[in-house]
């Protein structure tokens, strides 16, 4: 697969990768898309917003945080659509093995 910068392609994932580094990369190029970021931030407000406590600890205010959502999986299967810059180039040349591409 040739895969340019400066394109809009379709991955879908074909196979899951055995190592835990090619998951963890393939969960952050998913994360790229913009729908997810979008989602991601309202999220990340949402949790400012209602979800985390603030109490007083050491004489100070203290904010306990809840854990961040995750909004993408990686399965057989699933698609993502990103714009391929060349900064990502390299993650996406680590994972192709296990990516289709569709322009």
């Amino acid at each position: 697969m040739a895969i340019e910068a400066g394109r809009k392609i379709t991955f879908t994932i074909t196979k899951v990768p055995a190592r835990q580094a090619q998951r963890k990369t393939l969960t952050r190029l998913m994360r790229m898309q913009r729908s997810i970021q979008n989602g991601l931030r309202r999220l990340s407000k949402r949790r400012e917003r209602d979800l985390n406590v603030t109490h007083p600890r050491a004489g100070r205010e203290w904010t306990s945080r809840v854990k961040a959502t995750k909004l993408v999986n990686v399965a057989a299967g699933e698609t993502f659509t990103l714009d391929v810059t060349p900064q990502i180039l390299a993650d996406l040349r680590s994972v192709e093995q296990f990516l289709s591409a569709k322009v």
